[in-house]
């Protein structure tokens, strides 16, 4: 299982992040939200070794309830962010480039909004930037609860899904823009 090999990845990222304590969030600490320090980058799981992601649902940004049986047979990028994290503010409008060029390619993105005060926040940054993906208002961090055997509790985080559902990449930390084309060409050219 890879589970635990992850869980130590992020028990590690956790412990070495609180002590330069910039850039990300840390919630499993009771459901509180705290910054840590990213990873430099992430971890790409062998086909062999991936588990099934947990099924989840929410609210999309501006209304309409969403699952997660809707990005069944897509690579998905789900990426957890905030209006209020410096890193997802430059994160997201990359993610938004990325998503433009693969999205003719079964390819999904998905937003995990987490934390924010207000929903007005998030959906006046989503506006300004333009992204066209959906992301799910998120406040309480749900979602990443339901990820906890990854870590997804940084923000932010990146998980990539491979067709099949299954987590192929975690990123703890803002993301290279090279690193998630990368991510996603290997997992869509996967049979």
């Amino acid at each position: 299982m890879r589970r635990a090999p992850l869980a130590a990845v992020a028990a590690l990222g956790v412990l070495t992040g609180c002590s330069t304590g910039e850039g990300q969030v840390d919630v499993a600490n009771g459901g509180q939200f705290r910054f840590v320090a990213a990873t430099p980058a992430g971890e790409v799981i062998a086909e062999a070794e991936r588990a099934a992601a947990p099924d989840f649902r929410g609210t999309l940004l501006g209304g309409g309830d969403w699952t997660s049986a809707e990005l069944d047979g897509q690579v998905a990028v789900l990426n957890f962010w905030g209006s209020w994290c410096p890193p997802c503010r430059v994160e997201t409008p990359q993610f938004q480039e990325v998503y433009a060029d693969v999205r003719d390619e079964g390819v999904a993105f998905l937003g995990l909004n987490v934390k924010e005060t207000d929903e007005q926040f998030a959906q006046a940054f989503v506006d300004s930037e333009g992204i066209e993906f959906p992301s799910l208002y998120d406040p309480a961090g749900e979602v990443a609860l339901a990820f906890r055997d990854y870590p997804a509790t940084a923000i932010p985080s990146t998980i990539v899904l491979d067709r099949e559902g299954r987590v192929a990449a975690v990123y703890t930390g803002e993301v290279a823009q090279d690193d998630l084309r990368a991510v996603v060409d290997s997992l869509v050219g996967e049979g």
